[in-house]
């Protein structure tokens, strides 16, 4: 982890529990903090509970938000809670794995124009923010397209469009990879690096949090079992295996 990070975290997550209304316990007592200008990459086995992890930071979940005494995250010092929930959303863009889930708007524009309207702006400062994210996640070409007809890669990077757009502190990102050919992984990889933002992202693509990652959290079964430096935790073939996870080609080639 970066010496130079400041002291106190963009994201702090204290004593996390989390309870499925089915009763499936999908987080117990996880506890982590990150600083700004980090890349951590969250892994584990599907099921672990990444994607309820995700959820958590900006009040998707749980269904009834705490009270400031119950809270268990906090972005930039702020409880996520019923009361701060609206200002939350503003400083963590959330990624979803189907870009079908975010996309609601005709155009690419309108959508990533949407979440800039609701934030009060003026016309000006919002059209300045939609040209902007879409230069940025390189879909200007794109904006008067319809979204039904955009690839999937395309869609991947509409959606994020429309997080930039919004000027989040952080992003958190579900499978961000999923269901991408190489070429468009890749490119995906490139805008996420070259941009240079705060980012936890949950992937199963060990290889590419080896490439963009200083810092993985490990997580199974709910729980947090391992914090740390990325090639260190990834090439630890016996943690990997206690996990049903594969050590990364990249560094078992190092060895």
């Amino acid at each position: 982890m970066n010496s130079d990070l400041p002291s106190t975290p963009l994201l702090r997550v204290q004593g996390l529990n989390y309870r499925y209304p089915s009763g499936l316990e999908a987080l117990r007592e996880v506890t982590f903090t990150m600083g700004k200008g980090e890349r951590v990459g969250l892994v584990g086995p599907s099921g672990a509970g990444k994607s309820t992890l995700l959820l958590h930071l900006n009040g998707l979940l749980p269904e009834r938000l705490p009270r400031l005494r119950d809270a268990s995250v906090y972005l930039n010092d702020e409880p996520v809670t019923a009361a701060t929930v609206d200002s939350i959303r503003r400083l963590v863009g959330l990624l979803f794995q189907n870009p079908e889930d975010q996309l609601f708007c005709p155009t690419v524009e309108e959508d990533v124009a949407f979440g800039p309207e609701q934030l009060g702006l003026s016309a000006l400062q919002i059209q300045e923010r939609v040209d902007r994210a879409l230069e940025t996640a390189n879909v200007t070409a794109l904006r008067s397209r319809p979204v039904s007809q955009l690839s999937y890669g395309q869609k991947k990077r509409a959606c994020l469009a429309g997080l930039f757009a919004c000027e989040p502190l952080m992003l958190a990102l579900d499978e961000p990879f999923t269901g991408l050919d190489p070429r468009s992984r890749n490119q995906l990889v490139d805008l996420l690096l070259r941009e240079n933002r705060t980012l936890l992202v949950a992937t199963h693509d060990l290889d590419i949090v080896v490439r963009m990652c200083d810092r993985v959290l490990l997580i199974d079964n709910g729980k947090l079992v391992a914090d740390g430096a990325t090639a260190e935790l990834l090439g630890n073939t016996e943690l990997m295996d206690q996990h049903g996870l594969e050590v990364p080609l990249q560094l078992k080639l190092q060895d």
